[in-house]
């Protein structure tokens, strides 16, 4: 009897086990997480977020949850400064065809994840996938930053709207976006002088 009472026992603590929400079956989570491996997948160009939703109505649809456990596209911020100063900030792809997935890899997976509409393939020789380490991903994610973008050329000609040089009209030689620096020519007593101007004091001449 008292074998018996052990079993039952045993069965009881399954059971509770498993019917366990995953947030406090820590065990079971620590445990997958610690199998799982960052994969890459490649779309095509433009698809990726189309690729993403189609692979995750997949994980559902298969009950994959515990072997897919996160699904990552790589993004970065743009802010574009137009030729009358105004600034837009937009969201695109930094790594346009790749997504990265957290998962329990086997060759089960495999088949049904290269079968998903929109992904070609796992990044590595032979469509043969080469786990990254979390250390890489961890970085790549804490390293998004902002990137900015002018909308001036060089050798736009614009006006100089603020500084000792203002009423001047110069031409655009180089840009340095990231600073929000242009560094302009400006004809000065018969001489062309190099000036450096922040992109907030030039504004574009009207057409």
């Amino acid at each position: 009897m008292e074998e018996n009472k052990i079993t039952d026992h045993e069965l009881a603590n399954d059971l509770v086990a498993n019917d366990m929400p995953p947030e406090l079956n820590v065990a079971g989570n620590q445990r997958r997480d610690t199998e799982a491996r960052w994969y890459v997948l490649h779309t095509f160009n433009g698809y990726e977020t189309v690729a993403e939703d189609n692979l995750k109505k997949v994980v559902e649809k298969y009950h994959l949850e515990d072997r897919v456990l996160e699904i990552y596209i790589p993004t970065e911020d743009i802010m574009t400064e137009k030729k009358d100063g105004t600034k837009m900030i937009k969201t695109q792809h930094s790594m346009p065809t790749y997504i990265f997935v957290k998962m329990i890899y086997g060759d089960d997976i495999w088949h049904t994840i290269t079968r998903t509409r929109g992904i070609t393939g796992f990044v590595g020789p032979k469509g043969r996938p080469l786990p990254l380490s979390n250390t890489d991903v961890m970085k790549m994610r804490l390293e998004r930053k902002l990137n900015t973008k002018v909308a001036f050329e060089v050798d736009d000609v614009v006006n100089i709207i603020d500084g000792p040089l203002m009423g001047q009209t110069a031409k655009i030689t180089a840009i340095d976006a990231a600073n929000h620096k242009l560094t302009v020519v400006v004809n000065m007593f018969g001489r062309s002088n190099k000036v450096e101007l922040h992109t907030s004091q030039v504004k574009a001449l009207e057409k």
